[in-house]
């Protein structure tokens, strides 16, 4: 409040906060993805249907935030070493099959073409925000962000490999319920989540040698984050703080 005359500051008041808000996720990208994407493990139970599947309007819903989720990945890795141009180069055909996939969902080419492209172009997220991580001995508040969203940008990568591997193999993971029909994406990705922390809670089994095979890879890779990846920002922490 200004007591010369009783308005408010510029620095006070709404619309400042909201605006200290639009600073703080305009300049942390990776805040932004993280949160991104923790909206979307609420927002998809939301939109399926009875049949575990998203109908029309949740497809349509479901494709306009992959393709938030898609910008906000190319933001990101703008921001460190990674090479911006080959996000591009995956993000646009993306964007293409995304919108296709929404309207003609059963067309396993599409869909497996998708999924494909999908798993490479969050894998290389994943790979520029862990250099992004790597790139100093300083340890920012974006870059502990950016702890979170690589590992769940590694996480939806995976989800989506599953889903290129059961196209392929068909019927290569089972569950209680429906143990013969193809997993949808989200029990998919709620086995990723599980197989990355390592915490097993996951009702969806790999039961084929080639998902096998890709499920081991991501408990090698989640266990490999949390030594080396996780450590190593705890340790440059504690270092910075001594130092004070």
């Amino acid at each position: 409040m200004d007591l010369r005359n009783g308005s408010r500051t510029p620095s006070s008041g709404p619309l400042s906060g909201l605006r200290r808000t639009w600073n703080f996720f305009r300049a942390t990208p990776c805040a932004t993805l993280l949160a991104v994407q923790m909206l979307g493990v609420l927002l998809y139970p939301a939109l399926e249907d009875q049949t575990g599947r998203a109908g029309g309007l949740g497809r349509a819903v479901l494709s306009v935030f992959a393709l938030l989720v898609l910008f906000l990945a190319v933001l990101a890795v703008r921001r460190t070493p990674a090479l911006t141009w080959i996000s591009a180069v995956l993000g646009i055909p993306l964007i293409v099959l995304t919108i296709t996939e929404s309207f003609q969902p059963d067309n396993d080419t599409i869909s497996l073409w998708s999924s494909m492209l999908h798993a490479v172009f969050y894998f290389y997220t994943a790979y520029g925000l862990v250099r992004y991580m790597f790139n100093d001995d300083k340890v920012t508040t974006d870059e502990l962000f950016a702890t979170g969203a690589a590992f769940t940008v590694l996480a939806w990568g995976f989800a989506y490999l599953y889903n290129a591997v059961q196209i392929i193999w068909p019927v290569s993971f089972t569950a209680y319920l429906h143990p013969d029909a193809p997993r949808t994406w989200f029990e998919l990705l709620f086995l990723s989540f599980t197989t990355l922390t390592s915490t097993g809670l996951s009702d969806v089994v790999p039961i084929e040698s080639q998902a096998r095979s890709a499920v081991m890879i991501e408990q090698v890779l989640g266990l490999m984050y949390v030594a080396f990846i996780v450590a190593r920002l705890v340790g440059l922490q504690i270092r910075a703080v001594k130092r004070r």
